[in-house]
């Protein structure tokens, strides 16, 4: 049974602990492929975000020279809120017969209840939960959870647009392909 992991979020941007988690999850999880799926209108952000378009192409860079790494556009193309439950619907009745996981950081798992349709969602997939360094213990969801061990790194998209903006160097947070593009489309100033 082919093994699958789906990596979802607004990537804006895309930084190296994304990249970093993505490798440890193939790893630790024994995964056969990483599907990057960025969201395409993230119903949990109260601010703007990116246009998708750029958010999309720097993923694309961030995953080039992984073949396991996939950019999947379903959150981009499906109108409406980016619901992960009904990508997971999507993709199950697509592909019959894989395993699907879904990758995230325990900050993320701590933030499950609050999901739409996170019961059923938790029936339909294994977790691959990434422990980060000052998030709090989560005791386990409801339905398998696997545990990715990942370095600690003190990195976030907030970070990276707070230095973008105050026209910081971001060369040691994102893949270089990321910053260049950042810096020619002038984003997050």
């Amino acid at each position: 049974m082919k093994r699958i992991g789906l990596f979802g979020g607004s990537f804006d941007p895309v930084h190296n602990a994304h990249v970093a988690l993505a490798q440890a999850a193939l790893r630790d999880a024994t995964l056969d492929q990483v599907r990057w799926i960025p969201a395409g209108q993230p119903w949990q952000k109260t601010r703007a975000v990116t246009a998708a378009a750029h958010r999309e192409a720097m993923v694309a860079l961030a995953i080039e020279g992984e073949p396991r790494f996939v950019l999947d556009r379903i959150e981009l193309d499906r109108p409406g809120p980016s619901y992960t439950l009904d990508t997971v619907r999507a993709l199950r009745a697509a592909q019959p017969g894989v395993q699907w996981f879904l990758i995230l950081g325990q900050d993320q798992q701590a933030g499950l209840p609050t999901w739409h349709g996170v019961d059923e969602l938790l029936g339909l997939v294994t977790l691959a939960v990434a422990r980060r360094p000052g998030a709090p213990q989560v005791s386990p969801a409801a339905g398998a959870v696997r545990t990715i061990d990942l370095p600690p790194m003190n990195l976030s998209s907030t970070e990276v647009r707070a230095r973008c903006a105050a026209g910081l160097a971001i060369d040691q947070m994102v893949p270089a392909k990321v910053a260049r593009y950042i810096e020619q489309h002038g984003l997050y100033r």
